[in-house]
């Protein structure tokens, strides 16, 4: 048993308590790899931001449990050598589909878990729930759950349709599972195809896809039925087309990719809403630069060459994304 304080993280409790009161989120950068951890950490620190490491299943099996543990101790090393004295670091278990996985998780050092039980009927869901949390709060674990169900395809998590969360079942559901904070459906979703062309309107100037609105009314009904119960909104990449642009001149294939406009998640972040997750954004910004890097330098073979524009590219959209969208700059104490 390993636990999380012994590798000087944190978890999401007092954090989202002041998150919810302040009006920003939390930023909740998923990583696979060193690269996209150094920039986490570098751009967590340089703007003095509360962070959420997130790693999903499939990352923590492509990164491996152990080697992990280590780069979330190294990371909080990492950062106070980078001046920032008391970092607040929390490592977080991404959809956790199994009260096993959740299990071997808070033994091996995260600080927070998810188990995403939304697939399963209400019932079933509130009882795998409440098991991870029982089971996580004997050691200060903090744990997320989800209600409602998100389309698009992220590692193991996947759906061809979603379905809004209903604010007329939070309540019940917050209550009987005790869990810390709740993942919701308004219209987000996962992967860097977040919306079909047909769920679009296209700009006649630019040919890009403009998405739907998300439904704020299913977040404000939610938010009067828990007010102050901190809530997080999942698959909210943004998919700067920037990047898109990049890797499509670069010999990548991505068509119509579009992700949730920044402007809405600005407009969540002031509610109750306190952690936003972002995952394709790093992916399309890492891809990016790599491609980019050996086109114009096709005799290059040294993955530093490479890597290192890639990470301070990631390093630039993390930055962007605390100060500019999410609000969380400066909020770390």
């Amino acid at each position: 048993m390993v636990s999380y304080k012994d590798l000087g993280l944190v978890n999401t409790r007092e954090m989202f308590a002041k998150a919810v009161k302040g009006g920003y989120a939390i930023p909740a950068f998923n990583f696979n790899n060193m690269e996209q951890l150094q920039a986490i950490v570098m751009a967590a620190a340089e703007t003095k931001s509360p962070v959420i490491l997130q790693v999903s299943k499939g990352a923590r099996k492509y990164a491996n449990a152990t080697l992990l543990r280590y780069m979330a101790e190294g990371a909080v090393a990492y950062a106070k050598e980078l001046g920032w004295e008391k970092p607040e670091i929390v490592l977080h278990l991404d959809h956790g589909d199994s009260f096993e996985t959740c299990k071997d998780c808070v033994d091996s050092g995260f600080s927070s878990v998810m188990i995403d039980a939304s697939s399963l009927p209400y019932e079933e869901n509130i009882a795998l729930t409440k098991k991870v949390v029982e089971y996580a709060h004997q050691f200060d674990v903090t744990v997320e759950a989800e209600l409602g169900v998100l389309a698009g395809v992220e590692d193991e998590v996947s759906s061809a349709v979603s379905h809004y969360t209903k604010p007329e079942e939070v309540i019940d559901f917050a209550t009987r599972t005790g869990c810390d904070s709740l993942a919701i459906s308004i219209g987000t979703s996962h992967g860097a195809y977040k919306f079909t062309p047909e769920q679009c309107t296209r700009d006649p100037k630019t040919g890009k896809l403009v998405p739907p609105p998300l439904a704020f009314n299913v977040l404000h009904e939610v938010e009067k039925k828990l007010p102050g119960f901190p809530i997080v909104l999942h698959g909210s990449s943004s998919v700067p087309q920037d990047e898109v642009d990049t890797i499509n001149a670069y010999g990548g294939k991505l068509p119509d990719a579009v992700g949730i406009p920044e402007e809405q998640l600005r407009e969540a972040s002031k509610s109750a809403v306190c952690k936003i997750n972002i995952d394709s954004d790093s992916r399309l910004a890492m891809t990016a630069a790599v491609r980019k890097h050996l086109a114009e330098n096709p005799s290059h073979f040294d993955p530093r060459q490479y890597l290192t524009p890639a990470r301070d590219n990631m390093k630039k959209m993390y930055i962007h994304k605390i100060v500019n969208v999410l609000g969380s700059d400066g909020k770390a104490a």
